[in-house]
C-alpha cells in the first residue's frame, strides 16, 4: 500500500471550519479519522502529522489481535496482510521459562508500514492528510484553533507521549513512566516463531524482548521502569540500556540497527479527559498497559472511541459535549481493566510475584492465557489466575497476591 503525499489542506467547511481536527497521524490519529468517518462519512475530517508517511517509530511492534477486532469494526481488514502470525509467547526471568502457544495468534509489523497502512484508509475515507506540526492551542467560541490558522469543531490530540494538546487542556503527563530502546536484528534461532520477554535485574518492571517478525528479523529492545523525577537523578543511558539488553538477549545488540529510544507514559488507575471539544487517545492520554508497556491496542481503541464521541457531540450540536462522551466510553471500555492492571504492575516490581506469574503459566494453560489478556488487551485478574499466583508464590508473595483478587 502506498500512503498519499500531504497535500495543502482545503478550508474544511464553508466556514473555514473543520468538524473533526486530529493531532498525530499515528494508530491513535488514524484510527480516530477512521472511527470518525464511518460513522458520519460526510464529515470534514483533517489529520496532521509533523512528518511524512511512511515513517519510522519506535515500538515493539507487536500486534495483538484485539487491534486486528477494533480495526474491523471501522472497515480496515488488511493491516497485517503479507506478515506472518507468531502463535508462541516465551516468559523469562532467572532461569525460569514458560513457552506455550497463544490462544490467538499475534503480529509483528514495523510501525513504518503499520502506521502508513492506517494513514492510507484514512485518507480513503475521507480524511485530508497534512503536515504541520502543532505549537499552539485555543479553545475559542468559534471553536478550536490551531497556531492560529487551523479550526476544528472537535480537536483530537493523538500526538503520543509528548503531546503538545495534553497540557494545552490542563493535564501533566502520567508521573509513572518508562524508557524503552529498540532496535532490529537477524531473528535468533531461538526466537523464530515466536516472541520473546526475558525480565531483568533492574527496577521492576524491566525486560527484554525479541518478537520475530517473521521476515527474518527481529523487533529487539529492553525498557525499564524510571524512578520518580528527584534531584540529581538521571534516566538510564543509551549504553546501559543497550547492556541490559545484551545481557539478557546475547547477541542481538552486536548485529542490530535502527536503534531508537522512547519515553513510555503508562497508564493509571483512573482515565482522565477533560469536558470540552478537546480530546485525548493514545499515548496522549497516557494509555499505556503499566505492566507490559503495550500501547497498539490502547491506541486504536480510543481513537476510534475519539472519532465516534466526536460525531456523536456533533450530531447533537454540541461539540463541547465531546469530552464527556469520550470518557464515559473510555470507562465503559476500560476502567476495570485500567484497574486491575495498575494493581498488578505494582505488584510486578516484586520480582518473587513476576516468578509466581511465569510457574503459574507454566502449570497451566488458563493462567497463561489471563496473564497475556492483562498484557496486551482488555484482560482482568481472574480467580484463576489469583489461584495459580498463589500455588507458585512464596509465603511473603502470597500475601502480596490478595489485593489483587476481583
Amino acid at each position: 500500500m502506498t500512503t498519499p503525499p500531504t497535500t495543502p489542506a482545503p478550508t474544511g467547511t464553508p466556514d473555514g471550519v473543520w468538524d473533526v481536527v486530529v493531532v498525530g497521524g499515528g494508530p491513535a490519529g488514524a484510527s480516530t479519522a477512521l472511527g470518525a468517518l464511518r460513522a458520519d462519512p460526510g464529515l470534514t475530517v483533517l489529520l496532521l502529522d509533523r512528518e511524512d508517511f511512511p515513517r519510522d517509530k519506535s515500538c515493539g511492534d507487536g500486534i495483538a489481535p484485539h487491534v486486528l477486532d477494533e480495526l474491523a469494526s471501522v472497515g480496515v481488514h488488511d493491516v497485517a496482510d503479507g506478515w506472518t502470525p507468531v502463535r508462541d509467547l516465551e516468559l523469562a526471568r532467572a532461569g525460569s521459562v514458560v513457552r506455550r502457544p497463544m490462544h490467538r495468534p499475534a503480529h509483528v509489523i514495523p510501525r513504518a508500514v503499520l502506521d502508513a497502512r492506517l494513514v492510507e484508509h484514512a485518507v480513503r475515507a475521507g480524511a485530508t492528510l497534512r503536515r504541520h506540526r502543532v505549537r499552539e492551542i485555543a479553545v475559542t467560541a468559534a471553536g478550536v484553533v490551531l497556531d492560529g490558522t487551523v479550526t476544528g469543531r472537535v480537536v483530537v490530540g493523538a500526538d503520543g507521549a509528548h503531546s503538545v494538546v495534553r497540557p494545552a487542556v490542563g493535564l501533566r503527563p502520567s508521573p509513572r513512566r518508562a524508557l524503552a530502546i529498540r532496535g532490529y536484528a537477524p531473528t535468533p534461532r531461538s526466537v523464530r516463531g515466536r516472541q520473546v520477554i526475558v525480565y531483568g535485574g533492574r527496577r521492576q518492571p524491566s525486560y527484554a524482548w525479541a518478537f520475530d517478525r517473521g521476515d527474518g528479523l527481529a523487533n529487539v529492545g529492553y525498557g525499564e521502569l524510571l524512578g520518580r523525577a528527584r534531584a540529581g537523578a538521571a534516566p538510564p543511558s543509551r549504553g546501559l540500556l543497550l547492556e541490559q539488553l545484551d545481557a539478557l538477549v546475547p547477541g542481538v545488540v552486536a548485529t542490530g540497527d535502527g536503534w531508537r529510544a522512547h519515553h513510555l507514559p503508562l497508564s493509571q488507575w483512573r482515565f482522565a479527559q477533560p469536558d470540552g471539544p478537546v480530546l485525548l487517545a493514545g499515548d496522549a492520554a497516557g494509555l499505556i498497559n503499566p505492566m507490559t508497556g503495550e500501547g497498539i491496542y490502547y491506541a486504536v481503541a480510543s481513537g476510534i472511541g475519539a472519532g465516534r464521541a466526536a460525531v456523536a457531540a456533533l450530531h447533537a450540536g454540541a461539540p463541547a459535549g465531546a469530552g464527556a462522551r469520550h470518557r464515559a466510553g473510555l470507562r465503559r471500555l476500560l476502567a476495570r481493566h485500567l484497574r486491575h492492571t495498575s494493581v498488578t504492575s505494582r505488584l510486578s516490581t516484586v520480582p518473587a510475584v513476576v516468578d509466581a506469574g511465569i510457574r503459574a503459566a507454566s502449570a497451566d494453560q488458563g493462567s497463561f492465557d489471563d496473564l497475556v489478556e492483562i498484557g496486551l488487551g482488555r484482560g482482568l485478574v481472574t480467580p484463576r489466575l489469583v489461584a495459580g499466583l498463589a500455588r507458585g508464590a512464596t509465603t511473603r508473595s502470597a500475601a502480596l497476591l490478595q489485593p489483587v483478587a476481583p
